[in-house]
């Protein structure tokens, strides 16, 4: 099991928002308009901001990324490598590619005008603060939890998490779900994102409800907490197929009975792919279209 001891670096942030305001103090976003108007002038989406390249922990290169999504139809690509975390340099751009990242999608952008347009985004976990750099948009997540004083992943794999509810959680899901939620709470406080990122991510390995049941009402009050907390910042939250295209779950992050009280609270939603390779960009979208 993978494990790295934190830190206790200080947040910087924009603060809660007054409740009914679009966005927070940060101010409007790079990508508003995109959010405004997510489907093209057919009705279908062609919009995919979720994305990750050979930059971070993708398979494909950039420009093979680009190419596909002509190919695909797509009016707008939206990278979103992983943003740089100290404590793991596994999965992230690394530091001193910071800049080379940036200027590639750039570069590309330029190229490919009027074929597509190109945004250069970062996915920033909670854990790593805010982004290093300047970008289009940001879409926050979270991947660890910290029952003690290390960063336990969450998404490794299911071997993985089985131990982490053992031993760091004594045996109990819930509670690791319910730490989980704790930090999604405060996703948009510490990246200040302008998208929320696979909320119930903490399911990834619970498809067929192995761990825990997605109506136990206990799982339910840590969600719904959660999406309480984030409401009011005005973000969307993806509808994620990333667990979807690579067999882990049957339907998107997050699970339906989410949806639903995300929705019936007057939350907005985008969709997201979270392609790692050039064959699942905008996977599943039309089925999804619905419900946005």
């Amino acid at each position: 099991m993978q494990s790295k001891t934190q830190d206790g670096g200080a947040w910087e942030n924009c603060g809660q928002p007054e409740a009914g305001k679009e966005r927070d103090a940060c101010g409007e976003g790079k990508i508003d308009g995109i959010l405004r108007n997510f489907r093209a002038a057919d009705g279908h989406v062609r919009t995919d901001l979720h994305v990750h390249s050979t930059f971070s922990d993708g398979d494909n290169d950039p420009e093979t990324m680009v190419r596909a999504a002509i190919a695909e139809g797509m009016e707008v690509l939206g990278f979103s490598d992983h943003g740089y975390t100290d404590f793991d340099e596994s999965y992230c751009i690394p530091r001193d590619r910071i800049g080379e990242y940036g200027k590639t999608i750039r570069e590309l952008a330029a190229r490919y005008l009027g074929q597509i347009r190109i945004l250069c985004g970062i996915e920033q976990d909670i854990d790593g603060g805010l982004p290093i750099g300047d970008y289009d948009y940001v879409i926050g997540s979270v991947h660890y939890v910290n029952p003690g004083q290390e960063y336990l992943p969450v998404d490794m794999n299911r071997d993985t998490f089985a131990f982490i509810v053992k031993e760091a959680y004594n045996g109990d899901p819930l509670a690791f779900a319910e730490d989980y939620y704790r930090k999604v709470a405060r996703v948009v406080e510490r990246t200040h994102c302008d998208i929320i990122g696979h909320f119930d991510l903490v399911t990834k390995f619970n498809g067929n409800e192995e761990f825990f049941r997605f109506d136990d009402p206990r799982y339910l009050k840590a969600a719904f907490a959660a999406i309480d907390a984030l409401l009011p910042y005005g973000r969307p939250f993806e509808i994620n197929t990333g667990a979807m295209s690579r067999g882990y779950r049957t339907d998107p992050y997050p699970h339906r009975i989410l949806r639903d009280y995300i929705r019936e609270k007057g939350g907005q939603f985008i969709l997201s792919s979270d392609s790692h390779n050039q064959r699942n960009l905008m996977n599943c979208f039309t089925d999804y279209e619905g419900e946005l």
